[in-house]
């Protein structure tokens, strides 16, 4: 008995691993994008960069210490990215109790029935007791999986929960960038708070000044409200600035989700580069393949795919087998006595005939779910193709943008200068000199704008191209 119930769940479970698949092959589309980088007067040529940003651990790509502390208590700390741990567990979980449709549930079960009911004989009646007692192990209703539904069923739960895993990679690569973003964004604001600070002095200096020469009738009136506006702006813009670098320190605190020291927060730009910059100007497309959202968009397409071939497996009969070896006796001394054994075997088939459409409505709800995955997965890729030509665009301008604004604020202080100086000996009006402080100011905070682009554009960059998960 024992030997038929081996060769029979042999039989079965050969039966299930020989199963057809229903599934369309899966075929990864072709990229919707150019091979290689765009090409233009806003490219710069490729300068031989050989960092790959997805090869690039992020501690080695942020060179700045303090940066590299903060992200790294963000990436403790940041509650989004537990949550996108917490999904992958989800995901996990479901993708294992799929899985284990695949194999049959075995279970053990006890049972005891005492009954007692007349019995009359030779005309005296009397009571008899029946204690029957039985010990059984069996499968029940197991689907033997010969058309590939259950396993396309439980590929789709594994893709979801790939889908899950790069999903996190992506927040973390987001919020690597975000934490990088925000802390040079503070930085930026510090510097910007400085230079109105300075400026407020010296045009505080100048108002002194023209009040003195107003009193001994050298200045006019209008110049002292004049020399009143461009002091007043710069308070202004101090109070300001001080708003910005509060909001920006709780901004890294709740990307960081904890307080960030003192000692990690900037209180100026970076004079060196806060990033590695060797990065190559002219990439491939296939590079984008390597993106944790781009991989997620995908695992979303197999994972539809999958279930094309279970919406199709519905079409055929379900197969699935009940199955019970145990044990019966009279007697609870004999429960496991010789000749008290028992088996049986119950194999069943069924097959829908008239359900009104809805496996093929399955069928079609699938076939539009891939279809939609295809869209997804293309739009991501073209996104991924956007964001990396828009930072190249960005890149390959700074640095004559950069030599431009400095230049503009080297000659706008100088001028400053000789305005003041000439207005001091009385050659120029305080027009002239007016408007020296204001150039100078403006130029001041459009270099400290292009510092900032430049230092976060080399971060988008290197975000755009896939990051660095270690």
């Amino acid at each position: 008995m024992t030997r038929s119930i081996h060769a029979l769940g042999a039989l079965t479970l050969s039966l299930a691993l020989a199963g057809c698949d229903l599934a369309p092959k899966y075929v990864r589309p072709a990229n919707p994008v150019p091979v290689a980088s765009p090409e233009g007067p806003a490219y710069a040529a490729d300068a031989g960069g050989t960092i790959v940003p997805a090869d690039t651990a992020w501690r080695d790509f942020f060179t700045d210490a303090r940066l590299a502390r903060v992200i790294e208590t963000a990436l403790a700390n940041n509650r989004d990215l537990r949550l996108a741990v917490a999904n992958i567990e989800q995901a996990r979980a479901q993708y294992r109790v799929q899985r284990a449709d695949l194999l049959p549930t075995v279970g053990a079960t006890g049972t005891a029935t005492y009954s007692e009911q007349p019995l009359v004989q030779f005309g005296q009646s009397q009571r008899l007791n029946n204690d029957v007692y039985q010990a059984q192990v069996g499968v029940s209703a197991w689907e033997i999986d010969l058309f590939g539904r259950v396993r396309n069923l439980s590929k789709a739960a594994q893709e979801q929960y790939f889908t899950a895993v790069e999903n996190r990679n992506a927040a973390q690569i987001a919020l690597i960038a975000e934490t990088a973003n925000a802390w040079l964004t503070m930085a930026a604001d510090q510097e910007r708070l400085r230079i109105a600070r300075d400026l407020e002095q010296a045009f505080g200096k100048t108002l002194e000044l023209t009040r003195a020469r107003f009193a001994k009738g050298i200045a006019s009136e209008l110049e002292v409200r004049q020399a009143q506006t461009s002091y007043d702006r710069a308070r202004s813009d101090i109070a300001q600035a001080t708003t910005l670098v509060a909001q920006d320190q709780n901004a890294l605190n709740l990307l960081a989700g904890t307080i960030v020291p003192a000692g990690d927060l900037p209180d100026a730009m970076p004079q060196g580069s806060a990033t590695l910059e060797n990065l190559p100007a002219n990439v491939s497309s296939d590079v984008l393949l390597r993106r944790p959202d781009i991989a997620a968009a995908e695992h979303q397409l197999r994972g539809a795919n999958a279930n094309i071939g279970a919406a199709r497996a519905a079409f055929f009969p379900t197969i699935s087998l009940t199955a019970a070896l145990g044990t019966v006796s009279q007697g609870l001394s004999n429960l496991f006595g010789g000749g008290s054994d028992f088996w049986s075997v119950a194999p069943s088939a069924g097959l829908p005939i008239f359900d009104f459409g809805r496996r093929k409505g399955n069928l079609q709800y699938a076939r539009a779910t891939y279809d939609a995955m295809v869209a997804t997965y293309e739009k991501s890729v073209q996104t991924g193709f956007r964001e990396v030509a828009d930072a190249l665009a960005r890149r390959g301008t700074m640095t004559q943008q950069i030599e431009a604004q400095t230049s503009l604020r080297d000659a706008s202080r100088v001028a400053y200068t000789l305005s003041e100086a000439r207005f001091r000996a009385g050659v120029d009006s305080f027009l002239s000199t007016l408007d020296s402080q204001r150039a100078l100011y403006t130029a001041e905070q459009s270099l400290l704008a292009t510092r900032l682009t430049r230092a976060t554009n080399m971060v988008e960059l290197y975000r755009a191209m896939g990051g660095g998960l270690k």
